[in-house]
């Protein structure tokens, strides 16, 4: 386990000083980070919280999965990496399907 956590099912209204009150409880946060939408910067309704240590998270997942949070009900787990590809459009992809968009040539349909 990592000291990372994924908190869902935030309020749009939640802010990194909502977070860290509800979290410190626990022990030292590191890092708050709210996730947002690239495009219109409004939060996307989940965030990753750091603690300094692997207890002091484990506490933090019992003690506040499925608690109340500015009025929605938070999902607290334990933050899994990213997979190595990266997700993404990447259109340009040696691995992409044939037949797909850009192999249709000059083909109206």
């Amino acid at each position: 386990m990592n000291s990372k956590l994924y908190v869902g099912n935030l309020s749009f209204n939640t802010n990194e000083d909502a977070l860290r009150s509800a979290f410190e409880q626990f022990g030292a946060i590191t890092d708050v980070y709210i996730a947002s939408d690239r495009e219109t910067g409004r939060p996307r309704g989940f965030a990753f919280v750091t603690f300094a240590t692997e207890e002091e998270s484990k506490a933090a997942i019992e003690k506040m999965h499925g608690t109340q949070l500015d009025g929605r009900e938070i999902t607290v787990n334990e933050a899994k990496p990213k997979e190595a590809s990266g997700g993404g459009r990447n259109f340009s992809s040696p691995n992409r399907r044939p037949g797909a968009f850009q192999d249709r040539g000059n083909s109206r349909y």
